[in-house]
C-alpha cells in the first residue's frame, strides 16, 4: 500500500506531539492540592537513610539511572519476580535500596494514599539522595505513572556494563536521547559509592585493550580484590571522596585512578569530546554540578507513563 508524502507527514507529526503531550503532563506543581507534603515527606526519610548508612545516596540514584534506561522511567526496576529486572545482570546482587524506598513509599502512602507514583518517588529520592551528600538539587516534575511489566532483556541490553567501551557508552546514551554532554555529567554520580571486585578485577589481572590505570593505584586495588574470590568486595568509586558528592571523580580520571573500566574510557577511550568535557569538570566543580542537574532532568524525561497508561501502585514491589 502507497502513501502520500501528505500522509506520511501527518503520522510522523502526531508521534511527535504524542511523545510532547507525554512530557507535558509532568509538573513541578503535579501534586501541590493531592500532596502537599510530599517532599518534605521523601527528604526526610532519605535523609535519615543516608545518615545511617551514606552508601545509600548512590544506592538510590543507581536505581533510578537504571530504572529510567529500561522502558523509561516507570519503577519497573521495583517489581519483584525472577523474571523482572532486578535479577537481570546489571542488577542482581547488586541492585540495593529497595527497603528503603519502601519505607519512603508507606510514608508518602500515610499522608496521601493512592495518590503518588513509585516512579515519581523514586525520581525525588535520586534528588535527595545527591543533596543528602552535598551534590547539586534541581527541580523534579512529577506525574509519572507505574508500569505493570519488568523487563528482565532489556536491562540486560540497555544497561552499558562496566566493561563498556567509550563508544559503546555514547551508543547507550545516545539510544535514551541523552548526549555525550549528558554521559560525562552522570558518570560523574560515581563520585559516591563502591563497585564489586567482580566488576574491575579483569583490568587488574587479565588486561583490557586501550585500558590505562594508574600502577600504584592498580597494586592498592589488586589486595582487597584477588585473582580468584572476594567477588563482592567493595572499593570506593572515587577514592579521595566517597560520601561527598563533588567533581573528583573527573580529577581522578586524569590521573588515571577511574575505578571501573567504562569509567577511565571517558577519559583515556580516545573520544576528544569526552576527554574535554571531562577536564571541563574537574576544572570547575559548578560547572560539573549545572550540567548534573540538567542530565537528571533530561533521564527523569524517559518515556514516562502518564495520563491512563501504567497504575499508581500501592505497594511497589507488585501491581495492584
Amino acid at each position: 500500500m502507497a502513501y502520500s508524502r501528505a500522509a506520511v507527514w501527518s503520522c510522523l507529526i502526531a508521534v511527535m506531539l504524542l511523545g510532547f503531550q507525554a512530557n507535558a503532563q509532568l509538573s513541578s506543581s503535579f501534586y501541590s492540592s493531592t500532596c502537599p507534603n510530599l517532599i518534605s515527606i521523601v527528604r526526610t526519610a532519605i535523609t535519615n537513610a543516608v545518615n545511617r548508612e551514606n552508601r545509600m545516596a548512590a544506592s538510590i540514584l543507581r536505581l533510578h539511572f537504571h530504572d529510567c534506561f529500561v522502558n523509561g522511567c516507570d519503577a519497573s526496576i521495583l517489581l519483584d519476580g525472577s523474571s523482572g529486572e532486578k535479577n537481570a545482570g546489571p542488577n542482581v546482587n547488586s541492585a540495593r535500596g529497595f527497603d528503603v524506598i519502601d519505607n519512603v513509599k508507606a510514608a508518602v502512602e500515610s499522608s496521601c494514599k493512592g495518590v503518588v507514583s513509585c516512579a515519581d518517588i523514586l525520581a525525588l529520592s535520586a534528588r535527595e539522595a545527591v543533596v543528602a551528600l552535598r551534590g547539586p538539587s534541581w527541580t523534579v516534575v512529577f506525574g509519572r505513572r507505574d508500569s505493570t511489566t519488568s523487563s528482565q532483556s532489556t536491562a540486560n541490553s540497555a544497561i552499558p556494563p562496566p566493561s563498556s567501551t567509550a563508544s559503546r557508552l555514547i551508543t547507550s546514551f545516545q539510544n535514551q536521547g541523552l548526549s555525550t554532554q549528558d554521559l560525562v555529567a552522570l558518570s560523574g554520580s560515581h563520585t559516591i559509592g563502591q563497585a564489586q571486585c567482580t566488576n574491575f578485577r579483569a583490568r587488574l589481572y587479565n588486561g583490557t585493550s586501550g585500558d590505562t590505570i594508574d600502577a600504584s593505584f592498580k597494586s592498592n586495588l589488586e589486595r582487597n580484590c584477588p585473582s580468584t574470590g572476594g567477588n563482592s568486595n567493595l572499593a570506593p568509586l572515587d577514592l579521595q571522596t566517597p560520601v561527598t558528592f563533588d567533581n573528583l571523580y573527573f580529577k581522578n580520571l586524569q590521573a588515571q585512578k577511574g575505578l571501573l573500566f567504562s569509567d577511565q574510557q571517558l577519559f583515556s577511550g580516545g573520544q576528544s569530546s569526552l576527554m574535554s568535557t571531562v577536564n571541563t569538570y574537574a576544572n570547575n566543580q559548578q560547572a560539573f554540578f549545572s550540567a548534573f542537574a540538567t542530565a537528571m532532568v533530561k533521564m527523569g524525561n524517559i518515556n514516562p507513563l502518564t495520563g491512563s497508561n501504567g497504575q499508581i501502585r500501592a505497594n511497589c514491589r507488585k501491581t495492584n
